[in-house]
């Protein structure tokens, strides 16, 4: 957590940047867990995911899933999302509109899976089915194949919100620059 808070909207930016690149590396921290929203045809569809890498120069967020999974259809059909961090520790809440890319393979998808494969997390990419699918009971079945993506979500506006008892405070970062809003 930042010992003060930021007063300044260039001092607001770099301390979200600061707080997402310790997200991924403190397990706890509230923005590791985000919530992604994305549309399945007409339909919002919002679900959790795990922040694992942060770009700040690229202004990205990396997050890894089943590449069968259907997030992966709604953002191959509809690219743009958004990301929905909130801290209570900070009283920080993120917004990040994103343009997504899930990636399969290549060099970015082979590293990554490198250093997964050998880990309990790999368990998760090694399901017999695709996520969503209809099963008569839960159980361990493993299939042979790993199914591993990376999803690249690309920052297009950061909408930054504090809820504190001094007052409120609200500022958007785009390529307009840096603004305050009314809470």
């Amino acid at each position: 957590m930042s010992p003060q808070r930021p007063t300044t909207l260039a001092a607001i930016e770099r301390a979200v940047w600061q707080e997402l690149d310790e997200c991924v590396r403190a397990a706890g921290h509230g923005w590791r867990v985000a919530t992604l929203a994305t549309l399945d045809g007409g339909r919002a569809d919002a679900r959790s995911v795990v922040l694992r890498e942060v770009e700040p120069g690229a202004r990205r967020v990396i997050f890894y899933t089943d590449a069968r999974s259907p997030k992966v259809r709604h953002l191959e059909a509809h690219p743009e999302g958004t990301l929905l961090l909130w801290s209570r520790e900070l009283g920080w809440q993120l917004r990040l509109a994103v343009t997504l890319e899930a990636l399969t393979s290549g060099p970015a998808v082979a590293s990554r899976w490198a250093r997964l494969a050998a880990t309990p997390a790999a368990q998760d990419y090694f399901a017999p089915l695709a996520p969503g699918s209809v099963i008569e009971r839960p159980g361990t079945e493993r299939g042979s194949q790993g199914h591993f993506a990376l999803v690249v979500a690309s920052i297009v506006a950061l909408d930054w919100t504090e809820i504190h008892p001094e007052g409120h405070r609200r500022a958007a970062f785009d390529a307009s620059g840096a603004r305050w809003l009314q809470p």
